[in-house]
């Protein structure tokens, strides 16, 4: 090791090897007899050498690896009613950055320009596309998360859709096929999520015991991943009763509701099904086959039912998904006022 100076620094270098390469650094002085204190007491095994900064992963090279990611872990519905729409739409506004060089200016404008058009989509794509850049933070793919620094759209708030039973009747009286009919009531009387509904079979169903076991296998899982329980009503189960006697040999693990046997329904068909019959029924354009399962929720809610018992009938993740029906409580808000 030795003191040099040049005509590029002001300061002595101490010039020193490792493995054998000439290496440099500033003793950050010009007066010599620092510089020689500094050589003195210096040791090059103290000296952290900087890692090389790896490349950084592609947006389109983490999108890839995300999906493939996410296709184990949530629901496939989830898969394409959010995720791929989300990374689509942001393929579409950035080109192919690496994935550190995304800012938040970036998603901020991203954002806005969805929000010109349409505010719900515009918070979907920030829930979903957040989640996916936290895992990517998760994966020392970013330093920060450019989602953080941006607020997400704020939406109008408004209550669901929900029906009385003397409205499905309406709807039913409206409705051509028997199997459609009974989907429509089953999804009133337990709340099943369509893809539920449509994957039930029918080892789901204990008559002796009144109950219905959501099930998870190799072919479907429930959107959280947990089975649960639903009672069976006596209302719901004369209608399953009266359809399992009209299957040519039922095996239990036959689905449940089919025009063909062995062949499961589509979910598009069932849902517009739905819609039809609601539109020559004549009642709100809001109603929706999703408000088949707000009926279930909302009329255990206003018949008293605790909110938590709700949220396990229904399979809500969240107690905060549920509270949305709190609003239902009228009693419990007339109580309140009452009390003044």
């Amino acid at each position: 090791m030795f003191l040099t100076k040049d005509s590029k620094s002001p300061y002595y270098q101490l010039i020193y090897f490792v493995d054998g390469k000439r290496t440099k650094i500033s003793t950050k002085t010009s007066d010599r007899q620092v510089a020689e204190k500094f050589l003195k007491h210096f040791d090059p095994e103290t000296i952290k050498i900087k890692p090389k900064r790896e490349a950084s992963i592609n947006l389109n090279a983490f999108i890839k690896e995300y999906k493939y990611y996410i296709k184990d872990t949530y629901s496939i519905a989830y898969l394409e009613r959010a995720v791929i729409p989300s990374f689509n739409k942001l393929e579409k506004f950035l080109p192919n950055l690496p994935l550190d060089m995304v800012s938040s200016r970036n998603i901020d404008q991203f954002i806005s320009s969805i929000t010109s058009y349409s505010k719900s989509a515009a918070s979907l794509y920030y829930r979903t596309l957040k989640a996916a850049f936290n895992k990517a933070l998760a994966w020392n793919y970013i330093k920060e998360n450019p989602f953080n620094k941006i607020k997400a759209p704020k939406l109008t708030q408004s209550y669901p859709a929900f029906l009385t039973f003397d409205e499905l009747q309406i709807i039913i009286s409206n409705t051509e096929r028997d199997f459609l009919k009974s989907i429509f009531y089953t999804a009133f009387f337990t709340g099943m999520r369509i893809g539920e509904l449509l994957n039930m079979k029918w080892n789901w169903i204990d008559f002796s015991n009144n109950f219905i076991t959501i099930k998870c296998d190799e072919s479907f899982t429930t959107k959280n991943k947990k089975e649960r329980f639903v009672p069976l009503n006596p209302t719901l189960k004369n209608i399953l009763l009266n359809i399992k006697p009209k299957i040519y040999s039922i095996a239990q693990d036959d689905f449940v509701f089919i025009k063909c046997i062995g062949v499961k329904l589509n979910e598009n068909f069932v849902s517009k099904s739905f819609k039809k019959a609601v539109r020559q029924s004549g009642l709100s354009n809001k109603i929706h086959f999703h408000s088949l399962r707000h009926s279930f929720c909302s009329n255990l809610v206003q018949k008293g039912v605790s909110l938590y018992v709700v949220r396990d009938l229904a399979g809500h993740q969240n107690i905060n998904t549920t509270q949305i029906y709190s609003h239902l409580q009228k009693q419990n808000l007339t109580d309140a006022v009452n009390l003044l």
